[in-house]
Order: structure tokens, then C-alpha cells, then sequence
């Protein structure tokens, strides 16, 4: 259900909508490394109350275990970029998704992985 709704860079506006992910390849198990997830970094998202992200939502998903929310971060419109910086931990080789919501144009993901 989810798979339709959720948009990828093959849909249009990709370069406006798509959270891009800023995270080492490689890190050690069990140490904190930073992660940024930047929505219109290729060309600026509109940023007003008429057309804004709304969130940001990120999750890990590790090898041989279920998704697990990391972090959830909500924006404002007029006042804050969409861009967001956290410290997180893996235990094991994951895929980070980052989903990012657009008042207008709905769900838009990303993701990358990064080996433990």
C-alpha cells in the first residue's frame, strides 16, 4: 500500500522533493556517527505556508531485522530549512530511509546504506 504513495527520484520535482542523505559508508558497531538529511538541496523547496515540507522522518533498516524509526523531526514553514542533523548508532549493516513530506506534493523517499 505505502510502496504507491511514496515517491522516488524517478518522479518529477525530484530535485526539490527528494531527501538526500549525508552519512559515512562504512562506520564501527555501537558508535555514534552524524547523519544529515537535506530536502531540496539541488534546487531550494519552497518554504511558505502554501507549499512547505512538513517532515522529515528517518528509519533504519538492519540486516535480518525489522524497520526501526531513528528520528522524526517536523518543520516549520516561513521559519526553518528543511534540513535536519542527529546522531545515531548501528549495530549491525542497515539501510537508512528518509521520507519527507510536501504539503502538496505527498511523500517523497530516499535511501542509503551503510555497512558496520
Amino acid at each position: 500500500m505505502f510502496g504507491e504513495l511514496l515517491k522516488t527520484s524517478v518522479h518529477e520535482g525530484k530535485e526539490k522533493h527528494v531527501p538526500v542523505i549525508h552519512a559515512p559508508a562504512e562506520v564501527k558497531a555501537g558508535e555514534f556517527f552524524s547523519v544529515t538529511v537535506a530536502v531540496g538541496e539541488e534546487v531550494a523547496h519552497p518554504n511558505s505556508p502554501e507549499h512547505h515540507i512538513k517532515w522529515i522522518q528517518v528509519f533504519a533498516h538492519p540486516e535480518g531485522s525489522n524497520p526501526i524509526q531513528v528520528a522524526n523531526f517536523d518543520v516549520a514553514p516561513g521559519s526553518v530549512e528543511p534540513r535536519v542533523t542527529f546522531n545515531m548508532k548501528l549495530e549491525n549493516t542497515a539501510v537508512i530511509y528518509a521520507l519527507a513530506y510536501c504539503n502538496i506534493h505527498g511523500v517523497w523517499e530516499a535511501n542509503f546504506r551503510i555497512s558496520v
